[in-house]
């Protein structure tokens, strides 16, 4: 049976349509996902707070990209694999409106800081006003530009990476990151289903083939261990051995 198409024939009267960023959620990546048991899943976590409650309306309503957004679950569980790590130093390559950088931000163990860089102005402005009203006003440092150039200029140790940005580049990202992250270092890299493009039997878009080409290329890696969230639109949870 085709699970994407029998998901998308269930009815919108599941979804709780009153917030309108599940329902963009459902209709624009959640074809892998049983909107139910995504419902579900947030009704019994944590709720988000208050500043990242707006982020997420903010950019459902504002943003033709919002299925960029971490969103609930995913924020979670950044924040809890944060807390977990207790890091230093945080890398996340890709800021889009600032959601997931303070969802990150919140493991920062004392005097910790988060580096996170966005291509796009827009995005930087929009994600940098939401840094400053958060209480890792000075702990987060944005960077704008090409995040080949500015990772290579950051001389850092990294405990935690966060790849989450244009999908072509994962692998150079991963080649240029994984030197400079600690033994027993993580990192997560993001969209590795691609919308579910990946299962696909012929893949004909390049950001979904480019996504291929990440996965087997760390499944081909033994020098980190390695497993696939299935939360989202997946998560690759990287260890430097």
């Amino acid at each position: 049976m085709d699970c994407g198409l029998f998901l998308k024939r269930q009815p919108r009267q599941f979804l709780d349509c009153s917030r309108p960023e599940l329902y963009l959620c459902k209709k624009l990546i959640m074809d892998l996902i049983n909107p139910l048991v995504q419902q579900y899943a947030e009704a019994f976590s944590t709720p988000e707070d208050d500043l990242l409650r707006e982020i997420n309306l903010f950019t459902a309503k504002n943003h033709p990209e919002y299925q960029m957004l971490s969103g609930h679950l995913q924020g979670k569980l950044l924040e809890m694999v944060s807390r977990m790590i207790m890091p230093r130093r945080i890398l996340e390559i890709g800021t889009f409106t600032g959601y997931s950088a303070l969802c990150l931000a919140k493991g920062l163990t004392a005097g910790g800081q988060l580096h996170t860089i966005e291509l796009r102005e827009n995005d930087a402005a929009i994600a940098q006003g939401f840094f400053n009203r958060s209480s890792f006003s000075n702990r987060i440092i944005l960077h704008i530009g090409n995040a080949l150039n500015i990772v290579a200029g950051l001389n850092e140790t990294w405990d935690l990476v966060f790849i989450d940005a244009d999908k072509g580049s994962y692998i150079e990202y991963f080649k240029l990151v994984l030197p400079k992250v600690r033994q027993n270092g993580f990192i997560l890299a993001d969209n590795i289903f691609f919308h579910g493009q990946v299962l696909a039997d012929e893949v004909k878009g390049k950001n979904a083939q480019a996504i291929i080409g990440f996965n087997e290329f760390i499944r081909a890696r033994n020098d980190i261990d390695k497993m696939i969230l299935t939360l989202r639109d997946g998560l690759y949870l990287m260890r430097k051995l």
